[in-house]
């Protein structure tokens, strides 16, 4: 699987992400898959919704219906949700067990280490079917 992003789109994450230092900053990938190449069409920012502020800095929530409201979305404009994008401040772009147990298989995950602020590495992974961890996929960013 390749995740594929336009250059605009990994502005606007970076510009989010950063923003939301020292939070953990999340969204949704609107868009189709095309030959095993899943194509960002477009993006939803969301705000992390984690109850405890202080617990933000290494968790996040995606309430249930901003997911919902982003698969209507979706299906109103031809397009799926491809999967979704969330930041570890001053921690590597790898998902934690805390990611794994609350991710489903075939989505997309990139993560974005921001360290000190600034968005310094982006990994893209795929949950295996049976859960037991993340295989590391292709990010490919075009103009």
């Amino acid at each position: 699987m390749i995740l594929r992003l336009r250059q605009a789109h990994q502005a606007q994450i970076r510009a989010h992400v950063e923003r939301g230092y020292p939070a953990e900053a999340c969204g949704i990938f609107l868009g189709r898959e095309v030959d095993g190449v899943r194509i960002v069409e477009r993006l939803r920012l969301v705000d992390n919704r984690w109850a405890d502020p202080e617990e933000q800095t290494h968790r996040f929530l995606i309430p249930p219906e901003e997911v919902l409201a982003a698969e209507r979305e979706a299906v109103a404009e031809g397009l799926e949700i491809l999967g979704f994008f969330h930041s570890h401040p001053d921690h590597p772009a790898r998902p934690s067990n805390f990611d794994r147990e609350h991710a489903w298989p075939w989505y997309a995950y990139l993560i974005v280490s921001v360290e000190n602020g600034r968005a310094i590495d982006w990994r893209v992974w795929e949950l295996k079917e049976d859960r037991s961890a993340f295989v590391e996929r292709t990010l490919e960013v075009v103009p």
